[in-house]
């Protein structure tokens, strides 16, 4: 995987950034997007590159869908600029939001914030950036536990991500003429500033979410980053349209 460029979108924290520095860890060269957080895009540029890979953060919105044509001309151009490519290698659909509601009290402004992240703009973000795609590439969409066991509140989010499931599979058989492998990952409850942190920050709902899981406890970052370090590795090359549970056995 030496050489090889990955996008993610939504790296400068939470997920996104383990994600990051598991495949630089690979000798993976990093892309990553970032909205408002400059300053943590930074960060983990720098730490990248204090462990000997390379990375570059470029900001983006991935609900403004007018912004795509800027985006990926200056994606191609960091592209040259920084590593003598014209393409990359792999694209993980990770940037989020976290609105929960009661299925009664959500409201349409919510519904249309949820869609515009987790669904327009992964389509619409992949579309725009096929062309700068390697054949043979990956693209690794992240969808959530939810889909598969209903809690209180996550209606409307769970229902978005099924809907990335669904896509995951058409675009993996549309993709297949590129050898293009397209998976998702369904994480489980971790111990993030997703949400409010409360599963991280708050030993109640940390101990209570730890008696659903087969395994013990809450997942923690190094958990999905290995996990998508290793999906999207050559082991896993013949693995195309599907959802990886990595939940340590959420809610079995």
């Amino acid at each position: 995987m030496t050489n090889q460029i990955a996008l993610i979108t939504g790296a400068s924290r939470g997920l996104g950034r383990n994600m990051a520095l598991h495949l630089a860890k690979r000798g993976i060269y990093i892309i990553g997007t970032y909205r408002s957080g400059a300053a943590e895009a930074e960060s983990l540029m720098r730490e990248i590159e204090a462990q000997g890979g390379k990375a570059v953060m470029l900001a983006l919105d991935i609900t403004d869908t007018a912004s795509y044509q800027d985006f990926s001309s200056a994606l191609s151009n960091v592209l040259k600029s920084d590593f003598g490519r014209e393409r990359f290698d792999f694209l993980v659909n990770n940037a989020g939001n976290g609105l929960f509601s009661n299925f009664i009290d959500a409201t349409e402004e919510q519904f249309a914030s949820l869609v515009a992240t987790h669904l327009r703009g992964p389509v619409f973000l992949t579309q725009k950036l096929l062309p700068l795609l390697e054949d043979g590439g990956r693209i690794l969409n992240v969808s959530y536990g939810f889909v598969r066991f209903t809690l209180p509140g996550y209606s409307v989010y769970a229902a978005v991500k099924a809907a990335v499931e669904v896509l995951t599979r058409y675009m993996a058989v549309e993709l297949g003429s590129r050898q293009i492998r397209v998976n998702a990952i369904a994480p489980g409850a971790i111990a993030t500033d997703f949400g409010g942190g409360a599963v991280r920050d708050n030993k109640d709902v940390n101990a209570y979410v730890a008696q659903g899981i087969a395994l013990g406890r809450v997942g923690l970052p190094d958990d999905i980053g290995g996990a998508v370090a290793a999906i999207l590795s050559d082991d896993m090359a013949w693995a195309n349209g599907t959802t990886f549970d990595v939940s340590g056995g959420q809610l079995l």
